[in-house]
């Protein structure tokens, strides 16, 4: 039996988990806490780091207790703290990640510092028993990629944003369009009765051998016509967002039928190729089914996991660790991680246009 504790503390979730495992029976969730801090950032618009971090501050001892009392699993019983050290805003990173060095000094504990982004990617192997290599689109309000996940550890990334990610997208165009935050949800459902053909948005790299993302145009397109319409009627936001919507499941359509084609091609011998979506966005139905027709289309199983484990949770982390424990690869120099704001996966891939001196974003 291993069992692991989990801290997340990349955005605006402060979140603790304990995920088990025992010998070649499925992992079982134990607890999984996520406090959320939607009500602390709405009345700006977006998430504010600062007043992210001491809310962490505030919250995260209480929600690791709250996490071992319902698990059930005293900290003596815990084999190893997992805690996200990057990407992510840094003061929730040192929040997080320092709360987990005190617990596993005080506790005598392995300290394994992890990967936001390697928590997504290996989140459907916790809900799906899924096997490697298999597809990745990652689409949440930090990030949107495409990776090859072939093992633990193992990651290509295949193509990324140059600019915005999907999820800032929608909070940009909702913050525009006067729709409260976040802007995901509130989109989607204003779009419900919008007209998606009234405006011809562009579909960003449509068509590109480039396999990037790219959602910055759009998101000027959106603006240039709401102004042009101004005062804008309600239903003007819905034919908007409908508008912008169909706009953004076709770009993705297109990126991800080509990232489809090339892991045919990479891995001939996948018996039973799979797509996995995470992050937030992948909440949106419009986009779901876009993705699901597309691998019914190609051959490829889709999955998705539950919403709670797509958006930032700790389950996610706490099974990294427990991944990272059974292939021998914890960091031994845990205690000495330092938080890093920006983290790729896959650290060998070619920085993206707008990078800048500090490297690609992750």
């Amino acid at each position: 039996m291993i069992r692991v504790l989990g801290i997340e503390t990349s955005c605006d979730e402060t979140a603790a988990s304990v995920v088990a495992l025992e010998g070649d029976a499925a992992p079982k969730i134990l607890s999984n806490v996520v406090l959320s801090q939607i009500e602390e950032h709405a009345a700006f618009g977006g998430v504010v780091p600062e007043i992210a971090a001491r809310a962490h501050v505030e919250a995260l001892d209480g929600i690791v207790e709250a996490a071992l009392a319902d698990s059930g699993v005293p900290l003596s019983g815990i084999d190893a703290i997992a805690a996200t050290a990057g990407p992510g805003l840094v003061g929730g990173l040192i929040v997080g990640l320092m709360t987990a060095k005190a617990i596993a000094a005080a506790a005598g504990k392995p300290l394994i510092a992890v990967n936001h982004l390697e928590g997504h990617a290996l989140t459907a192997r916790l809900t799906d028993g899924l096997e490697f290599p298999y597809l990745l689109l990652l689409v949440s309000g930090g990030h949107t990629q495409i990776l090859a996940v072939r093992g633990v550890g193992d990651y290509q990334r295949w193509a990324t944003t140059i600019d915005d990610a999907l999820g800032e997208a929608f909070d940009k165009t909702a913050k525009m369009l006067g729709l409260p935050y976040p802007g995901g949800p509130n989109v989607e459902k204003a779009a419900m009765s919008g007209d998606a053909s009234r405006f011809a948005f562009p579909r960003p790299m449509k068509g590109s051998a480039q396999p990037d993302f790219s959602f910055s145009g759009l998101k000027t397109a959106v603006r240039q016509a709401a102004t042009a319409i101004e005062p804008l009627s309600d239903q003007d936001v819905a034919d908007i967002c409908a508008s912008f919507q169909a706009a953004v499941a076709d770009a993705l359509a297109d990126r991800v039928s080509r990232a489809l084609a090339r892991f045919t091609e990479t891995f001939p011998g996948t018996k039973k190729p799979a797509l996995v979506v995470a992050g937030g966005v992948a909440a949106n139905r419009t986009i779901k089914a876009t993705l699901e027709r597309l691998c019914t289309e190609a051959g490829f199983t889709f999955v998705a996991p539950p919403l709670k484990l797509c958006t930032d949770n700790a389950a996610m982390i706490a099974w990294a660790g427990i991944e990272r424990l059974r292939e021998g690869m914890a960091q031994e120099n845990g205690f000495d991680f330092v938080p890093r704001s920006r983290w790729p996966l896959d650290s060998v891939s070619t920085p993206m246009v707008g990078s800048g001196r500090r490297g690609a974003k992750a």
